[in-house]
């Protein structure tokens, strides 16, 4: 238990209505999870308002709340403590109830539209074989060293989090790798929390049924380049035009990396195809089974990273060599007649196409592609017919489908997909409602050696329609319908 006092050290307090020199057990923004000893935390939400919960959460035995507006009537035996953001308390008042657990680790924050997810999982991956204890937090999976934590979220909420980085400080972990979304960011998730190093990738369409914007959503990615100190880095994709927009207001000292042009990290890529990567990194041959240029990206940034945090250049390349390519992401699976299936999660419009210009820079003349996409429910609709015309226009079949169709009648997102495919393409386009259907569709077309992408999901093994939440696994339908097709 801590004292509500040195709970709320730095938050911004409006008023205080009672002592805060009680002791608290737990914090909580869910007035569900509201018991003895506790302080709940009103959050305004997209669906919902905390502040309209207070009460109920007073009924419950709540010792202190937390709010942007106190209410008029107020408990005698309750604390209330008016601040102007919830979200920023939450997040301070979760860094002090865990003991700031970011001051005792080394944070290497990715933030960026695409690479975010394998770039961890190759940091993890690496400072594991390098011989330190690590932790990951990452849209897949969660790990403190080997041991694997469902996720929920790419950023954990602020309670979540800094329990999380507790548990690795405990665990004696000295790394931690962690994706950090825009939403988060804006909702101020990782405000307290201490980065090493920042890291930003590329930015491109995505989320703007959030952002609204796309210079809200450059505001969002900026903002932990903004709150980094002067005793941490900033790593920068410098082949990304809005890399210096994003370190205008950083403290921390800037490298740079990149493919295409002068930058601290340099790269070139020797060889490309699907067994791996043969690159040239500081002057030194390197081969990793990582496959296309996004992934020599990726890599890149990894060994950037690395040696930023002092590691040996040649130890970083001989773990690099020894890399397993991240679930989901350009996941491959050979039939016996030679047919590719490739498994990505790229549900934006650039991710989409690298994935589709690496397939078509290695393969051979006579190999077709087919490609199986979707488009999210209740998400941005405006990428919906960039992501069609981006794979008709790289693609020798489409097979539009649903994704995650949430409460959007799934007819309705493939029709606005279809918007973005020109008539002249039409005859190799189809329209498949039911995504299984889709595969065995694609699955039963394609001859000997062709190559077919399914996008747009990759690690996720369910499906969301409705409200219901469905097993649905790219991989292991695909692998059901080669074995039954192409064997």
């Amino acid at each position: 238990m801590k004292l509500l006092k040195d709970i709320l050290y730095k938050v911004a307090m409006n008023r205080v209505v009672g002592s805060t020199n009680v002791a608290i057990q737990n914090i909580c923004f869910d007035s569900r999870e509201v018991g003895q000893f506790s302080v709940f935390v009103a959050i305004r939400g997209t669906q919902s308002d905390g502040h309209d919960f207070i009460q109920q959460t007073v009924e419950k035995g709540v010792l202190a709340v937390v709010c942007e507006e106190i209410p008029e009537e107020t408990a005698e035996n309750v604390t209330y403590i008016e601040t102007k953001d919830s979200n920023s308390a939450l997040a301070l008042m979760a860094c002090n109830f865990y003991n700031n657990p970011s001051d005792k680790i080394k944070l290497i924050g990715i933030t960026g539209t695409n690479g975010k997810t394998t770039t961890v999982t190759i940091l993890h991956q690496l400072f594991m074989n390098l011989g330190h204890k690590c932790g990951l937090l990452s849209t897949v999976v969660n790990k403190i060293q080997r041991e694997e934590i469902p996720s929920t979220h790419t950023t954990p909420n602020p309670l979540e989090l800094n329990r999380l980085l507790r548990q690795m400080v405990d665990e004696e972990c000295t790394h931690c790798f962690m994706e950090v979304s825009s939403h988060a960011l804006v909702q101020r998730r990782t405000e307290g929390v201490n980065f090493k190093i920042g890291i930003f990738t590329n930015i491109t369409h995505e989320h703007l049924d959030y952002h609204g914007t796309f210079d809200e959503y450059i505001k969002a990615k900026k903002m932990l380049f903004d709150d980094l100190g002067a005793n941490s880095f900033a790593l920068l994709n410098r082949d990304d035009f809005h890399n210096e927009v994003m370190v205008q207001n950083t403290k921390a000292e800037v490298y740079t990396y990149g493919l295409k042009t002068m930058a601290d990290f340099k790269c070139k890529i020797i060889e490309n195809d699907f067994t791996g990567l043969l690159l040239n990194i500081d002057n030194q041959e390197v081969w990793t089974r990582l496959i296309g240029r996004f992934n020599a990206y990726n890599v890149l940034t990894a060994y950037s990273a690395a040696k930023i945090l002092e590691e040996d250049s040649t130890e970083i390349l001989t773990e690099i060599s020894k890399l397993t390519p991240v679930r989901g992401r350009f996941q491959q699976i050979k039939a016996s007649n030679g047919i590719t299936g490739i498994v990505d999660y790229a549900h934006t419009p650039d991710a989409l196409l690298k994935v589709l210009e690496t397939i078509n820079e290695i393969k051979n003349g006579d190999q077709k592609v087919f490609t199986i996409v979707g488009c999210g429910g209740n998400r941005d609709k405006t990428k919906r017919p960039e992501m069609a015309k981006i794979a008709v226009n790289n693609s020798d079949k489409v097979i539009l489908t649903s994704d995650n169709p949430r409460h959007e009648d799934p007819e309705a997102i493939i029709a606005d997909m279809e918007k973005g495919v020109e008539p002249v393409n039409s005859k190799k386009t189809l329209a498949i409602t039911n995504r299984k259907e889709a595969i065995k569709a694609a699955v039963s077309q394609a001859q000997p050696d062709d190559i077919i992408l399914i996008a747009g999901k990759g690690h996720e093994t369910y499906q969301l329609i409705g409200d219901k939440v469905l097993d649905f696994n790219d991989m292991e339908i695909l692998t059901e319908y080669l074995k039954q097709f192409a064997s």
